[in-house]
């Protein structure tokens, strides 16, 4: 397994089942940390959106909800998805992780170390930052909590990495 890919990492689904990322492999990642009492909260919409428009090609997207940022995800396991179908979620939400600092899930740590990833480091600084990953579940990408999901510059990118073979 590349080291450098996110597949070495397991993460735990809302249920506290735990799962290998390695089950997402050959299909392009939009990984994001979500919580449901921020201001970008209904961006959860425009995932959804998003995730329609590649619905029948190997795309996926990943919520992983977090408190990191000013206590504004005070739901904890199911609670959270019942949250997220409101607003249509139609890809899966994991389990609350931390995504900064000492604490930080060991897949958040990897994105922010670009010694470790090989390509590029950046550590979430509020809710919905987002990370493209290739099929080779390679960092290609980070987007800021103010770029929605839905812009031309993100579908693009997930465009180009769907047409480009593995």
């Amino acid at each position: 397994m590349d080291s450098k890919s996110i597949y070495q990492f397991d993460v735990k689904k809302l249920n506290g089942e735990e799962i290998n990322l390695g089950g997402y492999k050959n299909k392009v990642l939009l990984i994001v940390n979500t919580a449901s009492q921020c201001g970008f909260t209904p961006q959860l919409k425009d995932l959804a959106a998003l995730k329609d428009e590649f619905k029948d090609r190997d795309f996926e997207i990943l919520a992983f909800p977090s408190n990191d940022f000013g206590g504004q995800e005070p739901l904890d396991g199911e609670a959270i998805g019942a949250f997220c179908e409101n607003y249509g979620s139609n890809f899966p939400v994991f389990d609350k992780i931390r995504v900064r600092g000492p604490y930080a899930h060991p897949l958040y740590k990897f994105f922010a170390d670009k010694k470790e990833n090989g390509k590029l480091g950046s550590v979430p600084r509020w809710n919905f930052h987002k990370f493209l990953i290739d099929r080779n579940g390679l960092i290609t990408d980070f987007y800021y909590p103010f770029t929605k999901p839905t812009t031309s510059k993100i579908r693009k990118k997930i465009e180009r990495l769907l047409i480009a073979t593995t």
